[in-house]
């Protein structure tokens, strides 16, 4: 059993007098011995309110005006499409100074030289669209048409066939070996050696004949 001392013990007054105010009771709490008062501070007590007091009206807010509307997003400029990325056609860029050009001494005029430039542009551009409208699609599917003939060939016969004889070939080589080895050689072999004992002799008549038949 845990005693406490004399200490601890904390007197309480009680004031049993009636407040002129509002006749209401206050009552003095002590602070609590340091053995259990907590680390944290007590916040201290409001002051009451008198009842004859009058509270203060609060300002009206004002009304949130309406956030204005949101800009529309501005497109980002996209770069244009390259319609020649490997760079296959690069010999076609051809300019009117590839074309024209005037050396320093004899100059026409001015204006003909401006209207013969614009004549060439406009023609060299209204005449590659004027034909590109009406080969440029047949000839793509007759591109089209020829590359995938190709392509199935390539894929179904031509890459099969390459395939076959690359496994087969070595079998078909060891044979043609044996066959040369077994009968060819001995053959050429036997055939060298009857025809090494040959010797051929000429005279001088034979010589004679062969100069004069030189000659004529």
């Amino acid at each position: 059993m845990m005693m406490v001392s004399d200490d601890c013990l904390v007197e309480c007054k009680i004031d049993d007098s009636d407040e002129d105010d509002g006749g209401e009771e206050q009552i003095n709490t002590p602070p609590p011995p340091p053995e259990f008062a907590s680390k944290s501070s007590t916040p201290a007590p409001k002051a009451p309110t008198p009842p004859g007091a009058l509270t203060t009206p609060r300002a009206p807010t004002p009304p949130i005006a309406p956030a204005p509307p949101a800009a529309p997003p501005t497109p980002a400029a996209t770069r244009p499409v390259s319609r020649d990325p490997r760079g296959i056609n690069q010999h076609l860029k051809v300019e009117v100074s590839d074309v024209l050009a005037e050396p320093s001494k004899p100059h026409s005029i001015d204006q003909v030289w401006i209207y013969s430039v614009t004549g060439f542009e406009n023609a060299r551009i209204w005449t590659y669209q004027c034909l590109s409208l009406l080969f440029a699609v047949p000839c793509a599917l007759v591109c089209g048409i020829f590359l995938a003939i190709l392509a199935c060939l390539h894929v179904w016969f031509l890459v099969p066939c390459i395939q076959l004889s690359n496994t087969f070939l070595p079998c078909l080589r060891s044979l043609c070996m044996c066959a040369v080895n077994v009968v060819i050689s001995p053959f050429c072999a036997s055939v060298a050696l009857c025809c090494s004992q040959i010797a051929i002799s000429l005279s001088n008549k034979d010589w004679i004949q062969m100069k004069d038949k030189d000659t004529v």
